[in-house]
């Protein structure tokens, strides 16, 4: 007996992105498969480029969940798991937020770093605060656009601070080349392991423009039924309180915040209803 669309979107995204689907824990029941959908949908769009041998196939792909969207709003479903429980639960969404998500992943096929920090604000925006702004939707909840975006944008660029090691190993960076030059380096030095205090202080400016915009967004009350749409906001407090007492040593500090601290985390933001 194959899985329903919603047992296959649960069972790939506690896989592929544990995080998030910690935080859909705390949706209404009724509202968990459309979470579980819609971000079963980003990680097949994160992966695009990772999972093919040429930026061209991972554009395709790409492609190819833009016209499964466009079957989705127009009722007309391709037979895919995700795509099927997008249609279910997830159709009235909002197709600027959707098309934004995957014109921000075509920036992933160039292999190419973002020039500066405005470009990787304007990354982040895209890939993560997009994604917030449809969580809310999902939950049928409002949430407020400044909180969206710079909560957005604190998750997206901690998140690419914990993934530099292993972008690297892929020969891709994510940090700024603007900012990397500042400090004498180049992407090719983090692609040799050719780094040191040098990233360390690159880093730690990305953390804390990160820091800065989950401070921005954390000045705002947010309504508890669009607090699950918010929650990986906690998480990226947590991830960047461990980068800065382990010297942005990315391995000890995935090791320090361990499943334990996350749900707890995750639990008294919900009971105290603050991100």
């Amino acid at each position: 007996m194959t899985d329903s669309p919603e047992q296959y979107c649960d069972t790939e995204l506690r896989s592929v992105d544990p995080d998030r689907w910690l935080t859909a824990l705390f949706a209404p029941d009724a509202r968990r498969p459309g979470l579980h959908a819609l971000y079963a949908f980003n990680a097949e769009i994160a992966r695009a480029r990772e999972a093919v041998s040429q930026p061209m196939i991972g554009q395709i792909r790409l492609q190819w969940w833009r016209e499964a969207w466009d079957g989705i709003w127009a009722g007309q479903p391709r037979n895919h798991p995700v795509v099927l429980a997008l249609h279910a639960y997830c159709r009235h969404v909002s197709r600027d937020d959707v098309l934004a998500l995957i014109d921000a992943r075509e920036t992933d096929m160039a292999d190419v770093p973002p020039a500066d920090m405005a470009a990787l604000l304007d990354y982040a925006e895209a890939s993560s605060a997009s994604l917030m702004r449809l969580a809310a939707q999902v939950l049928d909840a409002f949430l407020p656009e400044d909180v969206a975006r710079d909560a957005g944008i604190a998750y997206a660029m901690t998140g690419l601070l914990r993934a530099t090691p292993h972008l690297a190993a892929q020969s891709r960076v994510m940090l700024p080349a603007a900012l990397l030059g500042a400090h004498g380096l180049t992407a090719q030095d983090l692609y040799q392991r050719e780094t040191g205090a040098d990233l360390v202080a690159v880093m730690v400016e990305v953390a804390e423009e990160a820091g800065r915009r989950l401070r921005a967004a954390r000045r705002y009350p947010v309504a508890r039924e669009a607090m699950p749409a918010i929650l990986p906001a906690t998480l990226a407090g947590l991830y960047l309180k461990a980068l800065a007492a382990r010297d942005f040593d990315v391995i000890a500090a995935e090791a320090a915040v361990t499943p334990l601290r996350r749900q707890m985390a995750l639990f008294w933001a919900m009971l105290r209803g603050r991100f």
